[in-house]
């Protein structure tokens, strides 16, 4: 896939370099006692901002995030590497083949704190235009929203969840999509993870996003 970085266009270069830069953060190797998992993040330019996928995760007695909005995404097998199981669980839970896309780069890891899970999470550049989902058992469905929803403050608000057998106040992000969950926990703290990479670039002199100043990203998930 193609830089696509031209007039008011999202400079996924930019994205990459960051990226790169930010992964000298992620948790030590040595975490001991975790579940190891990676979710891809999946981007797509349409004029001049960019949209993200979500899915919503099956109802399941099974699923500890049953229900939840969340990245494609599950453990790690014998041997892989974190992109490559991104990409392994993104195949056969949605249908999308990112190996025809473009792998941006790979943010923090975020460790669970209602779970023992040690999440990598990598970015993919698409076309959306070209493909063709197909949904497996383990998802009830798939949507797009863009980063300006995303990081629209109105959207950040603390929220009553139930996880398990407790229920709390956290904070989320309202989705612009009806019927769905509020985003929260392990998916949220990736996207603001991501949206305070790129307030950054816009800090130092860039023009990519403004961050709301009002959630913290260190709960939930």
């Amino acid at each position: 896939m193609t830089d696509q970085s031209a007039g008011n266009q999202w400079p996924f270069g930019v994205i990459s370099d960051l990226c790169a830069d930010y992964s000298t953060l992620r948790v030590s190797d040595t975490e001991e006692g975790r579940t190891r998992a990676a979710v891809a993040m999946i981007l797509h330019q349409v004029g001049g901002s960019v949209e993200v996928l979500f899915i919503q995760r099956a109802a399941s007695e099974l699923d500890p995030w049953s229900g939840h909005i969340a990245f494609p995404g599950g453990k790690l097998e014998g041997g892989e590497r974190e992109c490559q199981a991104a990409c392994r669980e993104t195949w056969e839970e949605v249908g999308i083949d990112l190996e025809q896309g473009r792998y941006v780069g790979r943010l923090s890891d975020i460790i669970g704190t209602n779970l023992p899970v040690r999440v990598s999470c990598c970015l993919f550049v698409v076309d959306r235009t070209k493909l063709h989902p197909v949904l497996n058992e383990e998802v009830c469905d798939l949507f797009w929203v863009t980063l300006d929803d995303l990081r629209d403050p109105l959207r950040h608000q603390l929220s009553p969840v139930v996880f398990g057998d407790r229920a709390m106040d956290v904070p989320a992000i309202r989705l612009p999509v009806d019927n769905k969950p509020v985003l929260w926990g392990i998916t949220y703290r990736l996207i603001m993870q991501f949206l305070s990479l790129m307030e950054s670039e816009h800090t130092s002199g860039g023009s990519i996003c403004r961050l709301p100043g009002v959630v913290d990203i260190t709960e939930g998930g």
